[in-house]
């Protein structure tokens, strides 16, 4: 299942900020939540829980399933080149993750529900699946009619948008719309998990 619980509270279990709004509460809370919250310690948790919290950790910031995840994690393994680098990959290849990555979606969420309500097409037409892997070349949009919608008039002002755009992005915020360039490799890819442990976890 996916969390839909508090999100502010998830990055504090994952030890780092999963979405920008967390920013903020996580630097004032820094430590995992609860009444136990400040005496716990990430380092003395064993191989198993370190390991597991990493791929917890890419799960929650991708905001996919457990059962997506395992799948994703096959379809990693029978492709060529190491395997932590193509699931990363893979889950940067999702529609509502280059949503996000191109400044259309505040948070990964937003960017989930704007692909469900059927705001969002691929090579001009509508895709309402999430978890749709865009393939280079394709070109992603805002559909017209959502496109006075606020949440669209602002990211057409680069309200969501990063600092720099991902390289493998080709973006034009004024239209909303963008095109994947290639295949995003895990060096371009701004997430703070060490893939290493994820492999070890579901290689154990």
């Amino acid at each position: 299942m996916r969390y839909t619980g508090p999100k502010v509270r998830l990055s504090r279990r994952a030890g780092l900020p999963l979405t920008r709004k967390a920013v903020r509460y996580f630097e004032q809370r820094p430590y995992p939540p609860g009444e136990h919250g400040r005496k716990t310690s990430r380092r003395a948790a064993g191989d198993y829980s370190v390991r597991r919290l990493e791929k917890q950790k890419l799960r929650w910031y991708y905001d996919v399933s457990e059962k997506q995840m395992r799948r994703y994690w096959d379809l990693a393994v029978r492709r060529p080149g190491r395997a932590g680098a193509e699931l990363v990959s893979i889950l940067e290849s999702r529609l509502a993750s280059l949503v996000l990555r191109a400044g259309l979606a505040p948070s990964i969420y937003a960017a989930r529900q704007y692909v469900s309500h059927g705001h969002i097409t691929v090579d001009g037409r509508k895709v309402d699946i999430p978890s749709y892997l865009v393939r280079p070349g394709q070109t992603v949009a805002v559909r017209p009619k959502s496109r006075a919608m606020q949440p669209f008039v602002a990211a057409a002002e680069g309200t969501y948008a990063d600092e720099v755009t991902a390289p493998y992005l080709q973006v034009d915020l004024t239209e909303l719309r963008f095109t994947l360039l290639s295949k995003p490799e895990r060096t371009q890819v701004p997430v703070l998990v060490d893939e290493a442990l994820v492999v070890e976890h579901y290689s154990r």
